[in-house]
């Protein structure tokens, strides 16, 4: 076992930290407006509340850190905020990703990337293969991704097996379903937050999130930093979680 891991078991163990957080960053132009601002400033702040996370997890011992930043449906919304996000996304990449390479951070993109640019599609595989072998905090970033297209393409690529006779629909289990989604290589989450006051998940990782603790908070993203992430993850230490046993159960498991 790494220096790494060791420390970062220690942390987990002794302050109940997560493994893997999953995030929703709603509420940047509400923020903005609140403010008299255009709806791109919020997103512009929305990037700086990220890496004040992203340093944050980096720091804690946190392992994964999946963040929503632009699901399928995100494509309904006005033509020119869109294109000032993927705008913004190939920006971001171009200015960050030396950075989380220089912090050991990997980053990974999920999504479905046929609409992308091919400057932006570029990039993502550019960003990708930089930082594919650092040790530290795995960042996920859900873009144009949707949880029913994740379950969707995993449903088609056991399709295609069992059209082309490598795979029997009697060898079809959750198991096998799990191994063909996005993040079948990954720990599910353990906590989900979504800031901005909405209560729901919106789509996001829908297979994923089976046994994940959801924690909601009013606070709009950008004003989502340190001290609002540590009073989600305290919540999370004082929650118990069963997976079907039984609170008695549990507590005889973690007194053994």
């Amino acid at each position: 076992m790494s220096t790494i891991e060791t420390q970062s078991d220690i942390a987990r163990t002794s302050l109940r930290l997560p493994r893997h957080v999953a995030i929703i960053m709603d509420g940047n132009g509400r923020w903005a407006k609140k403010r008299f601002m255009p709806r791109f400033a919020g997103h512009k702040a929305g990037v700086e509340a990220l890496k004040c996370i992203v340093r944050y997890c980096a720091n804690k011992g946190i392992d994964v850190l999946t963040m929503f930043a632009f699901s399928s449906e995100n494509w309904r919304r006005p033509q020119e905020e869109v294109s000032l996000l993927m705008d913004l996304l190939l920006t971001s990449l171009k200015r960050e990703v030396k950075k989380l390479h220089d912090n050991n951070v990997k980053l990974r993109i999920i999504g479905d990337h046929h609409a992308f640019s091919p400057k932006l599609s570029e990039k993502i595989k550019e960003a990708e293969q930089l930082t594919q072998d650092n040790t530290g905090l795995v960042l996920v970033m859900a873009i144009n991704y949707g949880g029913r297209w994740d379950i969707t393409q995993a449903t088609r690529r056991i399709g295609q097996q069992i059209e082309s006779g490598d795979l029997s629909s009697a060898q079809i289990d959750e198991s096998l379903l799990h191994s063909y989604m996005a993040l079948h290589d990954l720990p599910e989450p353990d906590l989900f937050i979504r800031t901005g006051g909405e209560q729901r998940v919106s789509n996001f990782l829908l297979w994923q999130l089976a046994y994940t603790e959801l924690y909601f908070t009013d606070t709009l993203w950008p004003n989502f930093k340190e001290q609002a992430f540590e009073i989600a993850l305290d919540s999370f230490a004082r929650r118990q979680r069963r997976f079907g046993h039984t609170g008695e159960q549990m507590e005889r498991s973690q007194g053994a």
